[in-house]
């Protein structure tokens, strides 16, 4: 693979763990039915929620660090680049044309509600070797004032998006294990303890995880291990996060450390054009769902979120070919199986005439062990059914396939000629071909020759 190829394929492959990091990051954001005053989004940030410190034992939050080890197989000079990325609760409080604080207010054509919105954050600590390390995680807070109305009269209210200070750290220690090295990543919120449960959400790092890329080394499945990793995954602790290989099948370049539970190579089904951010979504289901909501229903969906406003209208403009799509994807589980040919369709009558003009005993070909014997291939008798006393005497001769023929009832019979018999030509000539089911024959030939 040239430098080029090489470059293209890593990111490709940091594109599609980003889209499944993209995925837990904001999973449980947001709950059918989309609404500010449906019960369900009362308490959201479900997964990967960091709390301050005592949080959790204080009854006000969830623990404040999640802590996952994985095995680096290291075969010289090597680098480890981290990204900490999780969402920063971002209050969004809707003001009256007075400044006074209010629950909704309609200005300039649209409603606006009091919301939790969010903000994407992401710490990337630069490339460095395997070695020990602890880096600070400081998000500032902030307030932003978006003025509504028009802008040449008075202002009709305003929005008023508020972030608190975030602090946390990210330590990485590393230790050898069996000829690997385990790495020991925590990510820790190290903000102050909190007064009450809106304190510690609004100071909390949500939807925490890690996506992890090694240069010059490769990340060990903790699913399915070599053979010589075996006990030194089974010595490996997860605590509130679980590591698994992001990238595409075969690379194990990059690490993805979920607060869910995945599966290596994970990915985004391409019949998914837009995430739902309902937690265990079914995208068929909720589609169905928003689309049969009223339209007092999806207003007030639209005015609760921006990206909530994005999955009515797209829901709404979605055709019948779209939504069958969604339905899922039918795939043959022997599609890498060897198939005869021709193939008949099911039901197919053998008098029909399309069955008939399928049929090509010259080139047509029947699978024995996953080779397709056809005309010319070379074979191995060995007989069984006895139907000739003479099938004894063909035990362990070679032949050659002359053709591949199919009766009424449905069975394969294979012609062939033997290939030291002095008068193989001839019967080839005439056609006085021997006949075997294709389960007394042997195949000489490689698979794919």
């Amino acid at each position: 693979m040239s430098e080029s190829d090489q470059q293209a394929a890593a990111r490709s492959g940091r594109a599609r763990a980003r889209a499944v990091a993209d995925a837990v990051l904001y999973e449980g954001y947001l709950l059918y039915p989309y609404r500010a005053d449906a019960r369900k989004n009362r308490s959201r940030w479900q997964f990967g929620v960091l709390g301050p410190v005592d949080a959790a034992a204080d009854g006000f939050g969830e623990e404040s660090e999640m802590s996952g080890q994985a095995l680096l197989d290291v075969a010289g000079e090597c680098s480890l680049r981290f990204a900490v990325r999780f969402l920063q609760l971002q209050h969004r409080g809707v003001r009256d044309a007075d400044d006074a604080p209010v629950a909704e207010l309609t200005a300039a054509g649209r409603t606006w509600l009091d919301w939790d919105e969010a903000v994407e954050c992401e710490i990337v600590l630069s490339p460095r070797a395997p070695e020990g390390f602890t880096a600070p995680i400081q998000i500032p807070g902030g307030t932003d004032v978006e003025r509504l109305g028009d802008p040449a009269g008075d202002p009709e209210g305003s929005i008023v998006r508020t972030r608190c200070d975030l602090d946390g750290r990210f330590e990485l220690t590393v230790e050898p294990d069996d000829g690997y090295l385990r790495l020991t990543m925590t990510v820790r919120n190290t903000a102050e303890p909190a007064t009450d449960q809106r304190d510690a959400i609004t100071r909390s790092l949500i939807g925490a995880h890690l996506i992890v890329e090694a240069e010059g080394a490769q990340f060990v499945s903790l699913l399915e291990p070599p053979p010589s990793a075996e006990a030194a995954v089974r010595r490996c602790t997860q605590h509130r996060c679980f590591p698994v290989l992001a990238g595409p099948p075969g690379d194990h370049s990059l690490l993805l450390v979920s607060p869910i539970i995945l599966y290596d190579h994970p990915e985004i089904a391409e019949q998914s054009p837009e995430p739902l951010f309902d937690s265990t979504e079914i995208d068929e289901i909720l589609t169905l769902r928003v689309m049969t909501m009223t339209d007092a229903e999806k207003a007030a969906a639209r005015t609760t979120d921006p990206r909530a406003a994005r999955i009515v209208d797209r829901c709404e403009a979605m055709t019948a070919e779209d939504l069958a799509r969604l339905h899922g994807v039918l795939r043959d589980p022997h599609a890498d199986e060897v198939h005869a040919i021709p193939e008949i369709p099911l039901g197919t009558d053998w008098w029909d005439p399309a069955a008939d003009g399928a049929v090509r005993p010259e080139s047509d070909a029947v699978p024995i062990a996953g080779v397709l014997i056809r005309q010319g291939s070379r074979v191995r008798l060995h007989p069984s059914r006895r139907a000739d006393i003479h099938d004894m005497f063909f035990d362990g001769r070679d032949a050659r396939v002359t053709s591949v023929h199919a009766d009424v009832d449905g069975r394969t019979h294979v012609g062939v000629v033997i290939t030291d018999d002095p008068g193989a030509d001839l019967h080839e000539w005439y056609g006085r071909y021997l006949y075997f089911d294709p389960d007394e024959l042997e195949p000489l030939d490689r698979p794919g020759k």
